[in-house]
């Protein structure tokens, strides 16, 4: 048995066989030149032929499935039509084959090679993702101007765990939504375009592996636990029949989700508790009422700013922060400031390469530094507001200064929201992320300037414990149960509860059931995860007494190891 760590992209729990995709790539490329003129002129015509049929296939796809595409799909084919009517790839090949006399597949393949090597290299991890689109794109099109069917995942026989080095855009968008039943790849982050679309799917996914791909049989047996970005390889006996359950109760909770919406989430001895759900994209908000959510606690903005054909325009922003508070009906929605940098660049803002990225300029470091752009989201933010209830978040505030000058800013923002003569939440409620040590040590400090605290366990577990979470070979040293995490977890709990303000979790131990009894000893009352764990979180929450669970934290907070915390959930 072998334990994986990698990056959850999509949230799930899935029981599988995997099955090994090479990614449908070309193993040769036919290369040839022309002597004539007139043969040219033909291969010119054959190449323009091959891409107005692509796009007018992905132009029928869209016209012919309006009310069955989600947004994500159409978005992302409306970019491919894009990219197959790009007038510099149109004269790039041109030239090969009027000038170098080359064969059209040849003449995509080298121009594809070196867009797809230029991007991969770039330090802004926005293009790098967008290697992924171009190769996808021209390996279609010398397909077909092979005459050659390609292997996709359009048609599967059986229910499986894909498992490949990357998965294209192209082969995402068609893949078999009935029998893909998980993702796993050893390439890619939460932004690339095969990570949202399986996040609108909802269908587990793991990325950011390494070379799990090369070390996984056909057919092995693999536990995909996409909420803890963790991936089982060959589980032992014991193990399998532990997730089994879970997927057991999984299930059965989901059964119950129409109960759990109208039933307010408590413990078996009648404490109210507060389950929220994480969402990435506008689009993701219907969805995550159905499974009894309260609200949404952490919109992550930046998404706006990094998914392509969605402008980071004020009114752009205004009308999908809109879109969100609507959907909600009242229902709380707490809305993160953009949290910009580290492995989320923004194009145009980053010219040069930071050596440790997650300690630089990122969040809302990023956010000061760029005060218009800043100002212009939080007026979107104080505009949308006015449609429900909505809150603002910070994210990575490590110190008092920060926080007060971004509320200088948002003061700056309602300001100039009057002087333009339009509607906002004057009144809207502020809180801040505690992800760095540094918030959590001066909590009763922050407590004093804002409305609740969101304690982002991911990060807070990183930085507590110098580990990137990203990092295939570390990451598995990042354990939130750690102590020294569960201690100041516990010391924010306490600091927003002497100042009377509101404090939750909104990392990815929030849909760890095994984790719930210890959050809500630490003092944890709201808890925000992804939409589709809240079910199995509020069965979990009427077993449990709040006595226990004080009793609990109590003995964890006094351990010297994770390992010892992990011992206490097995007596």
């Amino acid at each position: 048995m072998d334990i994986v760590k990698g990056i959850a992209a999509s949230t799930g729990l899935y029981i599988g066989k995997a099955m090994l995709w090479d990614g449908g790539e070309l193993s040769e490329v036919p290369r040839y030149t022309f002597r004539r003129l007139a043969d040219c002129e033909k291969e010119w015509a054959r190449f323009q032929n091959v891409l107005t049929n692509a796009a007018d296939i992905r132009k029928k796809k869209i016209a012919c499935n309006v009310a069955k595409l989600n947004k994500t799909e159409s978005d992302l084919l409306k970019t491919q039509i894009m990219m197959l009517e790009d007038i510099e790839l149109h004269d790039q090949v041109h030239a090969r084959i009027f000038e170098n006399s080359e064969n059209a597949e040849w003449a995509v393949w080298e121009i594809s090679h070196t867009m797809t090597q230029l991007l991969m290299t770039s330090p802004d991890a926005n293009l790098r993702e967008r290697a992924s689109d171009i190769a996808g794109i021209c390996q279609e099109i010398i397909y077909n101007l092979m005459g050659r069917e390609r292997h996709t995942l359009s048609k599967l026989s059986q229910n499986s765990i894909i498992v490949a080095r990357d998965i294209l855009p192209s082969d995402a968008i068609s893949m078999d939504k009935r029998h893909v039943r998980g993702i796993v790849l050893d390439m890619g982050s939460v932004t690339c375009h095969t990570a949202i679309l399986a996040r609108s799917f909802e269908i587990p996914a793991v990325v950011g592996l390494g070379g799990l791909s090369r070390k996984i049989e056909n057919g092995a047996t693999l536990i995909l636990n996409a909420a803890l970005g963790e991936v089982i390889v060959n589980p032992d006996a014991e193990t399998l029949k532990k997730y089994r359950k879970m997927l057991r109760e999984h299930e059965q909770a989901r059964k119950t989700a129409e109960a759990v919406q109208t039933d307010a989430p408590v413990t078996r001895d009648g404490v109210p508790i507060t389950l929220k759900a994480n969402i990435g994209l506008p689009e993701e908000t219907a969805k995550v009422y159905k499974y009894g959510a309260q609200g949404i606690g952490l919109f992550r903005s930046e998404f706006l700013f990094l998914t392509p054909g969605a402008p980071s325009e004020e009114e752009a922003q205004f009308q999908a922060y809109s879109k969100v508070i609507k959907a909600s009906g009242g229902k709380p929605v707490t809305i993160r400031t953009s949290d910009m940098g580290g492995d989320k660049i923004l194009p145009n803002f980053y010219n040069f390469e930071e050596k440790n990225p997650l300690l630089g300029w990122r969040a809302v470091r990023f956010s000061l530094s760029q005060p218009e752009m800043f100002k212009m989201q939080l007026r979107a933010i104080l505009r949308a507001g006015v449609y429900g209830s909505a809150r603002i978040m910070f994210p990575l505030i490590s110190s008092l200064d920060e926080l007060l000058q971004a509320k200088q800013l948002l003061d700056e923002a309602k300001t100039e929201c009057e002087q333009a003569k339009q509607k906002f939440a004057a009144d809207m409620k502020v809180g801040t992320m505690i992800e760095v040590p540094a918030a959590a040590l001066i909590a009763e400090a922050l407590a004093a300037h804002v409305d609740f605290f969101s304690i982002g366990t991911n990060d807070l577990a990183q930085y507590t414990l110098a580990v990137d979470r990203g990092n295939e070979k570390v990451n598995a040293l990042g354990n939130p149960r750690h102590p020294a995490v569960l201690r100041l977890i516990k010391m924010a709990a306490d600091a927003a509860r002497k100042a009377g303000i509101g404090v939750s979790v909104c990392g990815q131990v929030a849909a760890d059931t095994s984790m719930t009894a210890l959050l809500l000893g630490l003092g944890i009352e709201e808890l925000s995860m992804n939409a589709a764990s809240i079910p199995a979180v509020a069965a979990a929450l009427r077993t449990l007494n709040m006595a226990a669970c004080r009793k609990l934290a109590e003995k964890a907070l006094g351990c010297a190891t994770a390992g010892e915390v992990e011992d206490l959930f097995k007596r």
